[in-house]
């Protein structure tokens, strides 16, 4: 795994502030509970050599993952598969965020590409991520559309420029940002992670893995008792 940005230091949250977060979260889970399921529409063909890392095991993260933070490798790594336009994942990330503040230096977090394809804008959110990956700025751009997400998202028209205003406020190398975008390796890039989540039996956005292993969420407490089992082992 190769780190893609260097994040700010960030202090241990203090327990109270923690069961504050998983507490209202909880209520996100369960308003959540009819759209976090977003079925995927088109096949995907995989193949072994795409979808198996060393001795043919399912690879969760490969060298160009991208890691948001980086403890090491003995610490926990948390993945998550997310669709930028997804709604469910929109509603996930500051939580998201908070947790990755909570158990700041202890987890390593990475996001993978799940860009569903009944979201028009899915795939061009995430080649823009991409896109600014390639100048280092991936964390400033995924933070970007997330926070941005109501804007322009459930849009039957391309949001690319949209996007592109947005690189441009990020004070991109905007030559270098037009030619990724319109390289079709960035767009092969983002299904690289699309194959690769649904050989791993992804099939809606959220999904996250700890270590190797699907996570089964039924309320947030799930995901952080889930990492604290992990910290502890």
């Amino acid at each position: 795994m190769n780190t893609s940005s260097a994040k700010g230091s960030r202090r241990r949250m203090a327990t109270p502030v923690k069961v504050t977060i998983v507490t209202g979260a909880l209520l996100i889970v369960a308003v959540l509970a009819a759209i976090i399921y977003a079925a995927v529409t088109r096949p995907a063909p995989v193949t072994p050599s795409d979808a198996t890392g060393e001795g043919g095991a399912l690879s969760v993260t490969r060298e160009n993952s991208h890691v948001l933070d980086n403890v090491g490798d003995d610490a926990p790594t948390l993945v998550e598969f997310l669709d930028f336009e997804c709604e469910a994942c929109g509603a996930f990330y500051p939580v998201v965020e908070q947790i990755r503040e909570a158990y700041d230096g202890k987890i390593n977090y990475v996001f993978r590409y799940f860009p569903i394809p009944s979201h028009f804008n899915s795939m061009n959110a995430a080649i823009a991520v991409e896109a600014a990956s390639q100048q280092g700025r991936v964390e400033d751009m995924y933070n970007k559309l997330f926070q941005t997400q109501t804007e322009w998202a459930e849009q039957q028209v391309s949001q690319a420029d949209v996007f592109r205003g947005f690189a441009q406020e990020l004070g991109l190398d905007m030559a270098k940002y037009d030619a990724a975008v319109a390289d079709p390796a960035t767009k092969t890039r983002v299904e690289f992670d699309f194959n690769e989540g649904r050989s791993l039996g992804v099939n809606s956005t959220p999904t996250f893995f700890l270590d190797g292993e699907k996570l089964e969420l039924t309320k947030l407490t799930d995901l952080t008792d889930a990492l604290d089992r992990a910290i502890a082992g």
